[in-house]
């Protein structure tokens, strides 16, 4: 009774969020990642719409898939046009697909001013679509569009469209909380209307985030006896988006005592929620529930110290029940146990040194009041500790840096032909080296010529790899005089670190960020 069924649309519902284009790879790929997770059922979009869907529904009956059944998705036959004849339904059959999805109107306003219908044809283009389907020998989900409007506005003939279908042999009704509009307490009291009224029939629930409520909407309707959701991973969708199925999976699996998809896979919550936003090439947002980067970061300093010896008093679950990491945030904010958890994160042991904690304290404020942010710079954090503890080595010393920027002004504003030059002399050991490197920016000029210097020593910078660069203005009331931090994402094939630089000069605070990603890269190789 526990069981509750997970219904994915990341690959139809996910692709109509603004900024997400899917290659047929990239569906392939994350079915795989959702069959392996556990996903009951992966909605693979409408055959026979374009090209790629079609290569889609065939290319996927090639994949080994382990536990999901994949969905066609389309919607009831058109008015005044029989079931058998009607050319939509037999492009869900014709799909290969195990299980089809059909979309039909239940609120009354819907039909006869979107449909250009009348209730009773709605009502048996509904009956006639579902029992062909089952005739077909399909798995059918009958997705209740508008129902809560709908059932606002007439409960009777919203009642009566879920029941032709259910009375056509729908495996599921799954009732659709369409524009996103309704609240909790609503939408558990008409589940469980529906749900007294069809005692034997199968329900899901499937929402939209419009008014922020779309998860809490969802466990409402598994509350009143609902036994699927329908969602998208990371709550991707059109407009504000749909169900996060993966923060109802962790609200099931960890507040509700329902089975999703097991403890084990659980743990692989995070992982399932990056490799998905990675593919549709965005990010997770850092303050999402469970997966999110800084879903369990604790940066108050009275937070940090009650965190060390009773997790429970911050932190609603485990990190490690949904494969997410504790994190400590070192910040003016910060008190020494903060600063002493982050170090350990670091492997740095803080402990054997508690007459320099305070020190180091101190330093990060004073840095902080500059502009500094170790938040996101754990690269440039240990390398400050190491320094504080006598154990920082560089493994060089700049002794001058130039850069150049030529630009020929030959196509107008949006002209992209300008090119850097870098000049870097550096020492390493007692050894002086001059490097000369180019790049379509100054700081990609500096890192090929800082590469170009040190790769003879330290070929393992090859492995060393910079994804990202950001740059903040601090103080822009005094214009070009404004202080401006910058921060540099780095990455091996082990992982990824921050590193952080400051200045009134952009060019010297992207090299001191620069500098410090390069050291702590070839400092964990090292290690």
């Amino acid at each position: 009774m526990n069981r509750i069924l997970m219904y994915d649309s990341t690959l139809r519902d996910g692709e109509q969020c603004e900024g997400i284009t899917l290659s047929l790879e990239d569906k392939l790929r994350i079915v795989e990642r959702l069959d392996a997770f556990g996903v009951d059922f992966i909605e693979g979009g409408f055959p026979a719409s374009n090209p790629k869907d079609i290569a889609f529904f065939r290319r996927v009956q090639d994949l080994p898939l382990k536990h999901a059944r994949i969905a066609a998705f389309g919607s009831t036959c058109k008015k005044d046009v029989a079931a058998e004849d009607d050319r939509g339904l037999a492009d869900l059959v014709a799909s290969g697909a195990p299980v089809v999805t059909i979309v039909g109107k239940t609120w009354d306003e819907q039909v006869t001013r979107a449909l250009l219908t009348t209730l009773d044809e709605n009502l048996r283009m509904i009956r006639d679509s579902v029992a062909h389907l089952k005739e077909q020998g399909l798995i059918v989900v009958f997705d209740a569009e508008h129902f809560f409007d709908g059932y606002k506005a007439n409960a009777d003939y919203a009642m009566a469209c879920v029941r032709a279908a259910s009375e056509a042999g729908a495996d599921s009704i799954d009732l659709c909380e369409t524009n996103g509009g309704a609240l909790p307490h609503e939408v558990e009291a008409i589940v469980a209307a529906v749900a007294q009224a069809l005692p034997e029939q199968q329900l899901g629930i499937h929402c939209h985030n419009d008014s922020g409520c779309a998860v809490a909407n969802s466990l409402a309707a598994v509350r009143a006896g609902a036994v699927q959701v329908q969602g998208t991973v990371n709550g991707f969708g059109e407009r504000v988006g749909n169900t996060d199925l993966l923060t109802v999976i962790a609200d099931l699996e960890l507040k509700m005592g329902c089975t999703c998809v097991g403890e084990e896979r659980l743990r692989d919550l995070t992982s399932v929620a990056q490799f998905v936003a990675e593919t549709c090439n965005l990010s997770v947002p850092n303050h999402h529930p469970y997966t999110g980067a800084s879903a369990f970061a604790h940066k108050g300093g009275l937070h940090a110290s009650a965190i060390a010896r009773f997790p429970e008093a911050y932190e609603h679950t485990r990190p490690e029940a949904v494969g997410n990491t504790q994190r400590m945030l070192v910040s003016e904010l910060a008190g020494k146990a903060s600063l002493i958890a982050k170090a350990k994160n670091l492997g740095i042991d803080l402990a054997q040194h508690a007459d320099k904690t305070q020190e180091i304290l101190d330093d990060i404020k004073r840095r902080e009041a500059v502009g500094y942010s170790y938040e996101v710079a754990d690269g440039s954090l240990a390398l400050l500790l190491q320094w504080h503890l006598g154990a920082y080595r560089p493994h060089f010393t700049l002794e001058s840096f130039r850069v150049i920027v030529d630009d020929h002004e030959d196509t107008g504003a949006l002209a992209k032909d300008a090119m850097s030059e870098a000049t870097i002399k550096i020492h390493v050991g007692d050894q002086r080296f001059v490097a000369t490197g180019e790049g379509a920016g100054p700081v990609g000029a500096l890192d090929n010529a800082l590469r170009m210097a040190i790769v003879a020593f330290y070929p393992e910078v090859a492995d060393i790899e910079l994804v990202d660069y950001k740059v903040r203005i601090l103080d822009e009331n005094v214009g070009t005089d404004a202080i401006t931090r910058v921060v540099i994402t780095t990455r091996d094939k082990h992982g990824s670190w921050g590193t952080v630089g400051v200045s009134e000069n952009i060019i010297e605070a992207s090299w001191n960020a620069l500098v410090d990603s390069i050291e702590y890269g070839l400092m964990r190789i090292g290690e």
